[in-house]
């Protein structure tokens, strides 16, 4: 038959079958793991099934494992890349980083400000928080929508409120076009 003898067309059938199978395996192996770690990414996956595979007898190899969960769609997607909250690149002027030559020694010596993102169902929230670099204690917070320069001064007239002593404060940020005062 198209000059191949019986004998390879029952060797090809065999071969396909015995792959099907090993292939039932993998992926019980890979549910199994990922039944505890549903984010375990496939080179992880394979790392970790190694020495399982070998026990089981299965021959494949990483480049392998990625074609076949790629065919039962099981591949784990990477996450979105993170939201950027920060430009220190622009072109207004910068003001020199006290925080590298002073040694913070006291509370309330100096307040560190940033911005973090907070992800929900329905958008992404951005918090500005203004800490004591000394004691780690959030000094003032603001909530919102958006990364305007206004939230940030609502977060560091907070602090400011909630301060206990009336000595010399440093402001330290990341630079951020928030921070900038003509703004």
């Amino acid at each position: 038959m198209f000059g191949v003898s019986r004998q390879a067309v029952y060797q090809a059938e065999k071969r396909i079958i015995k792959r099907e199978q090993e292939f039932i395996k993998v992926k019980n192996l890979v549910e199994g793991v990922r039944k505890d770690m549903p984010r375990l990414g496939t080179r992880k996956l394979y790392y970790l099934l190694k020495e399982e595979f070998a026990k089981h007898n299965l021959k494949i190899g990483r480049d392998a494992l990625f074609g076949y969960l790629r065919s039962e769609s099981m591949l784990i997607r990477p996450r979105k890349n993170y939201t950027k909250t920060t430009n220190s690149k622009h072109w207004l002027r910068k003001h020199p980083n006290l925080m590298k030559e002073i040694k913070v020694s006291r509370p309330e010596e100096f307040f560190v400000s940033d911005i973090t993102y907070i992800k929900s169902r329905e958008r992404t929230h951005y918090l500005s928080l203004v800490t004591d670099a000394y004691s780690r204690k959030i000094m003032g917070y603001h909530l919102s929508d958006d990364m305007s320069a206004e939230n940030v001064v609502k977060a560091v007239r907070m602090a400011k409120n909630n301060r206990l002593t009336s000595k010399d404060l440093i402001h330290h940020s990341d630079r951020g076009l928030q921070y900038w005062p003509h703004r």
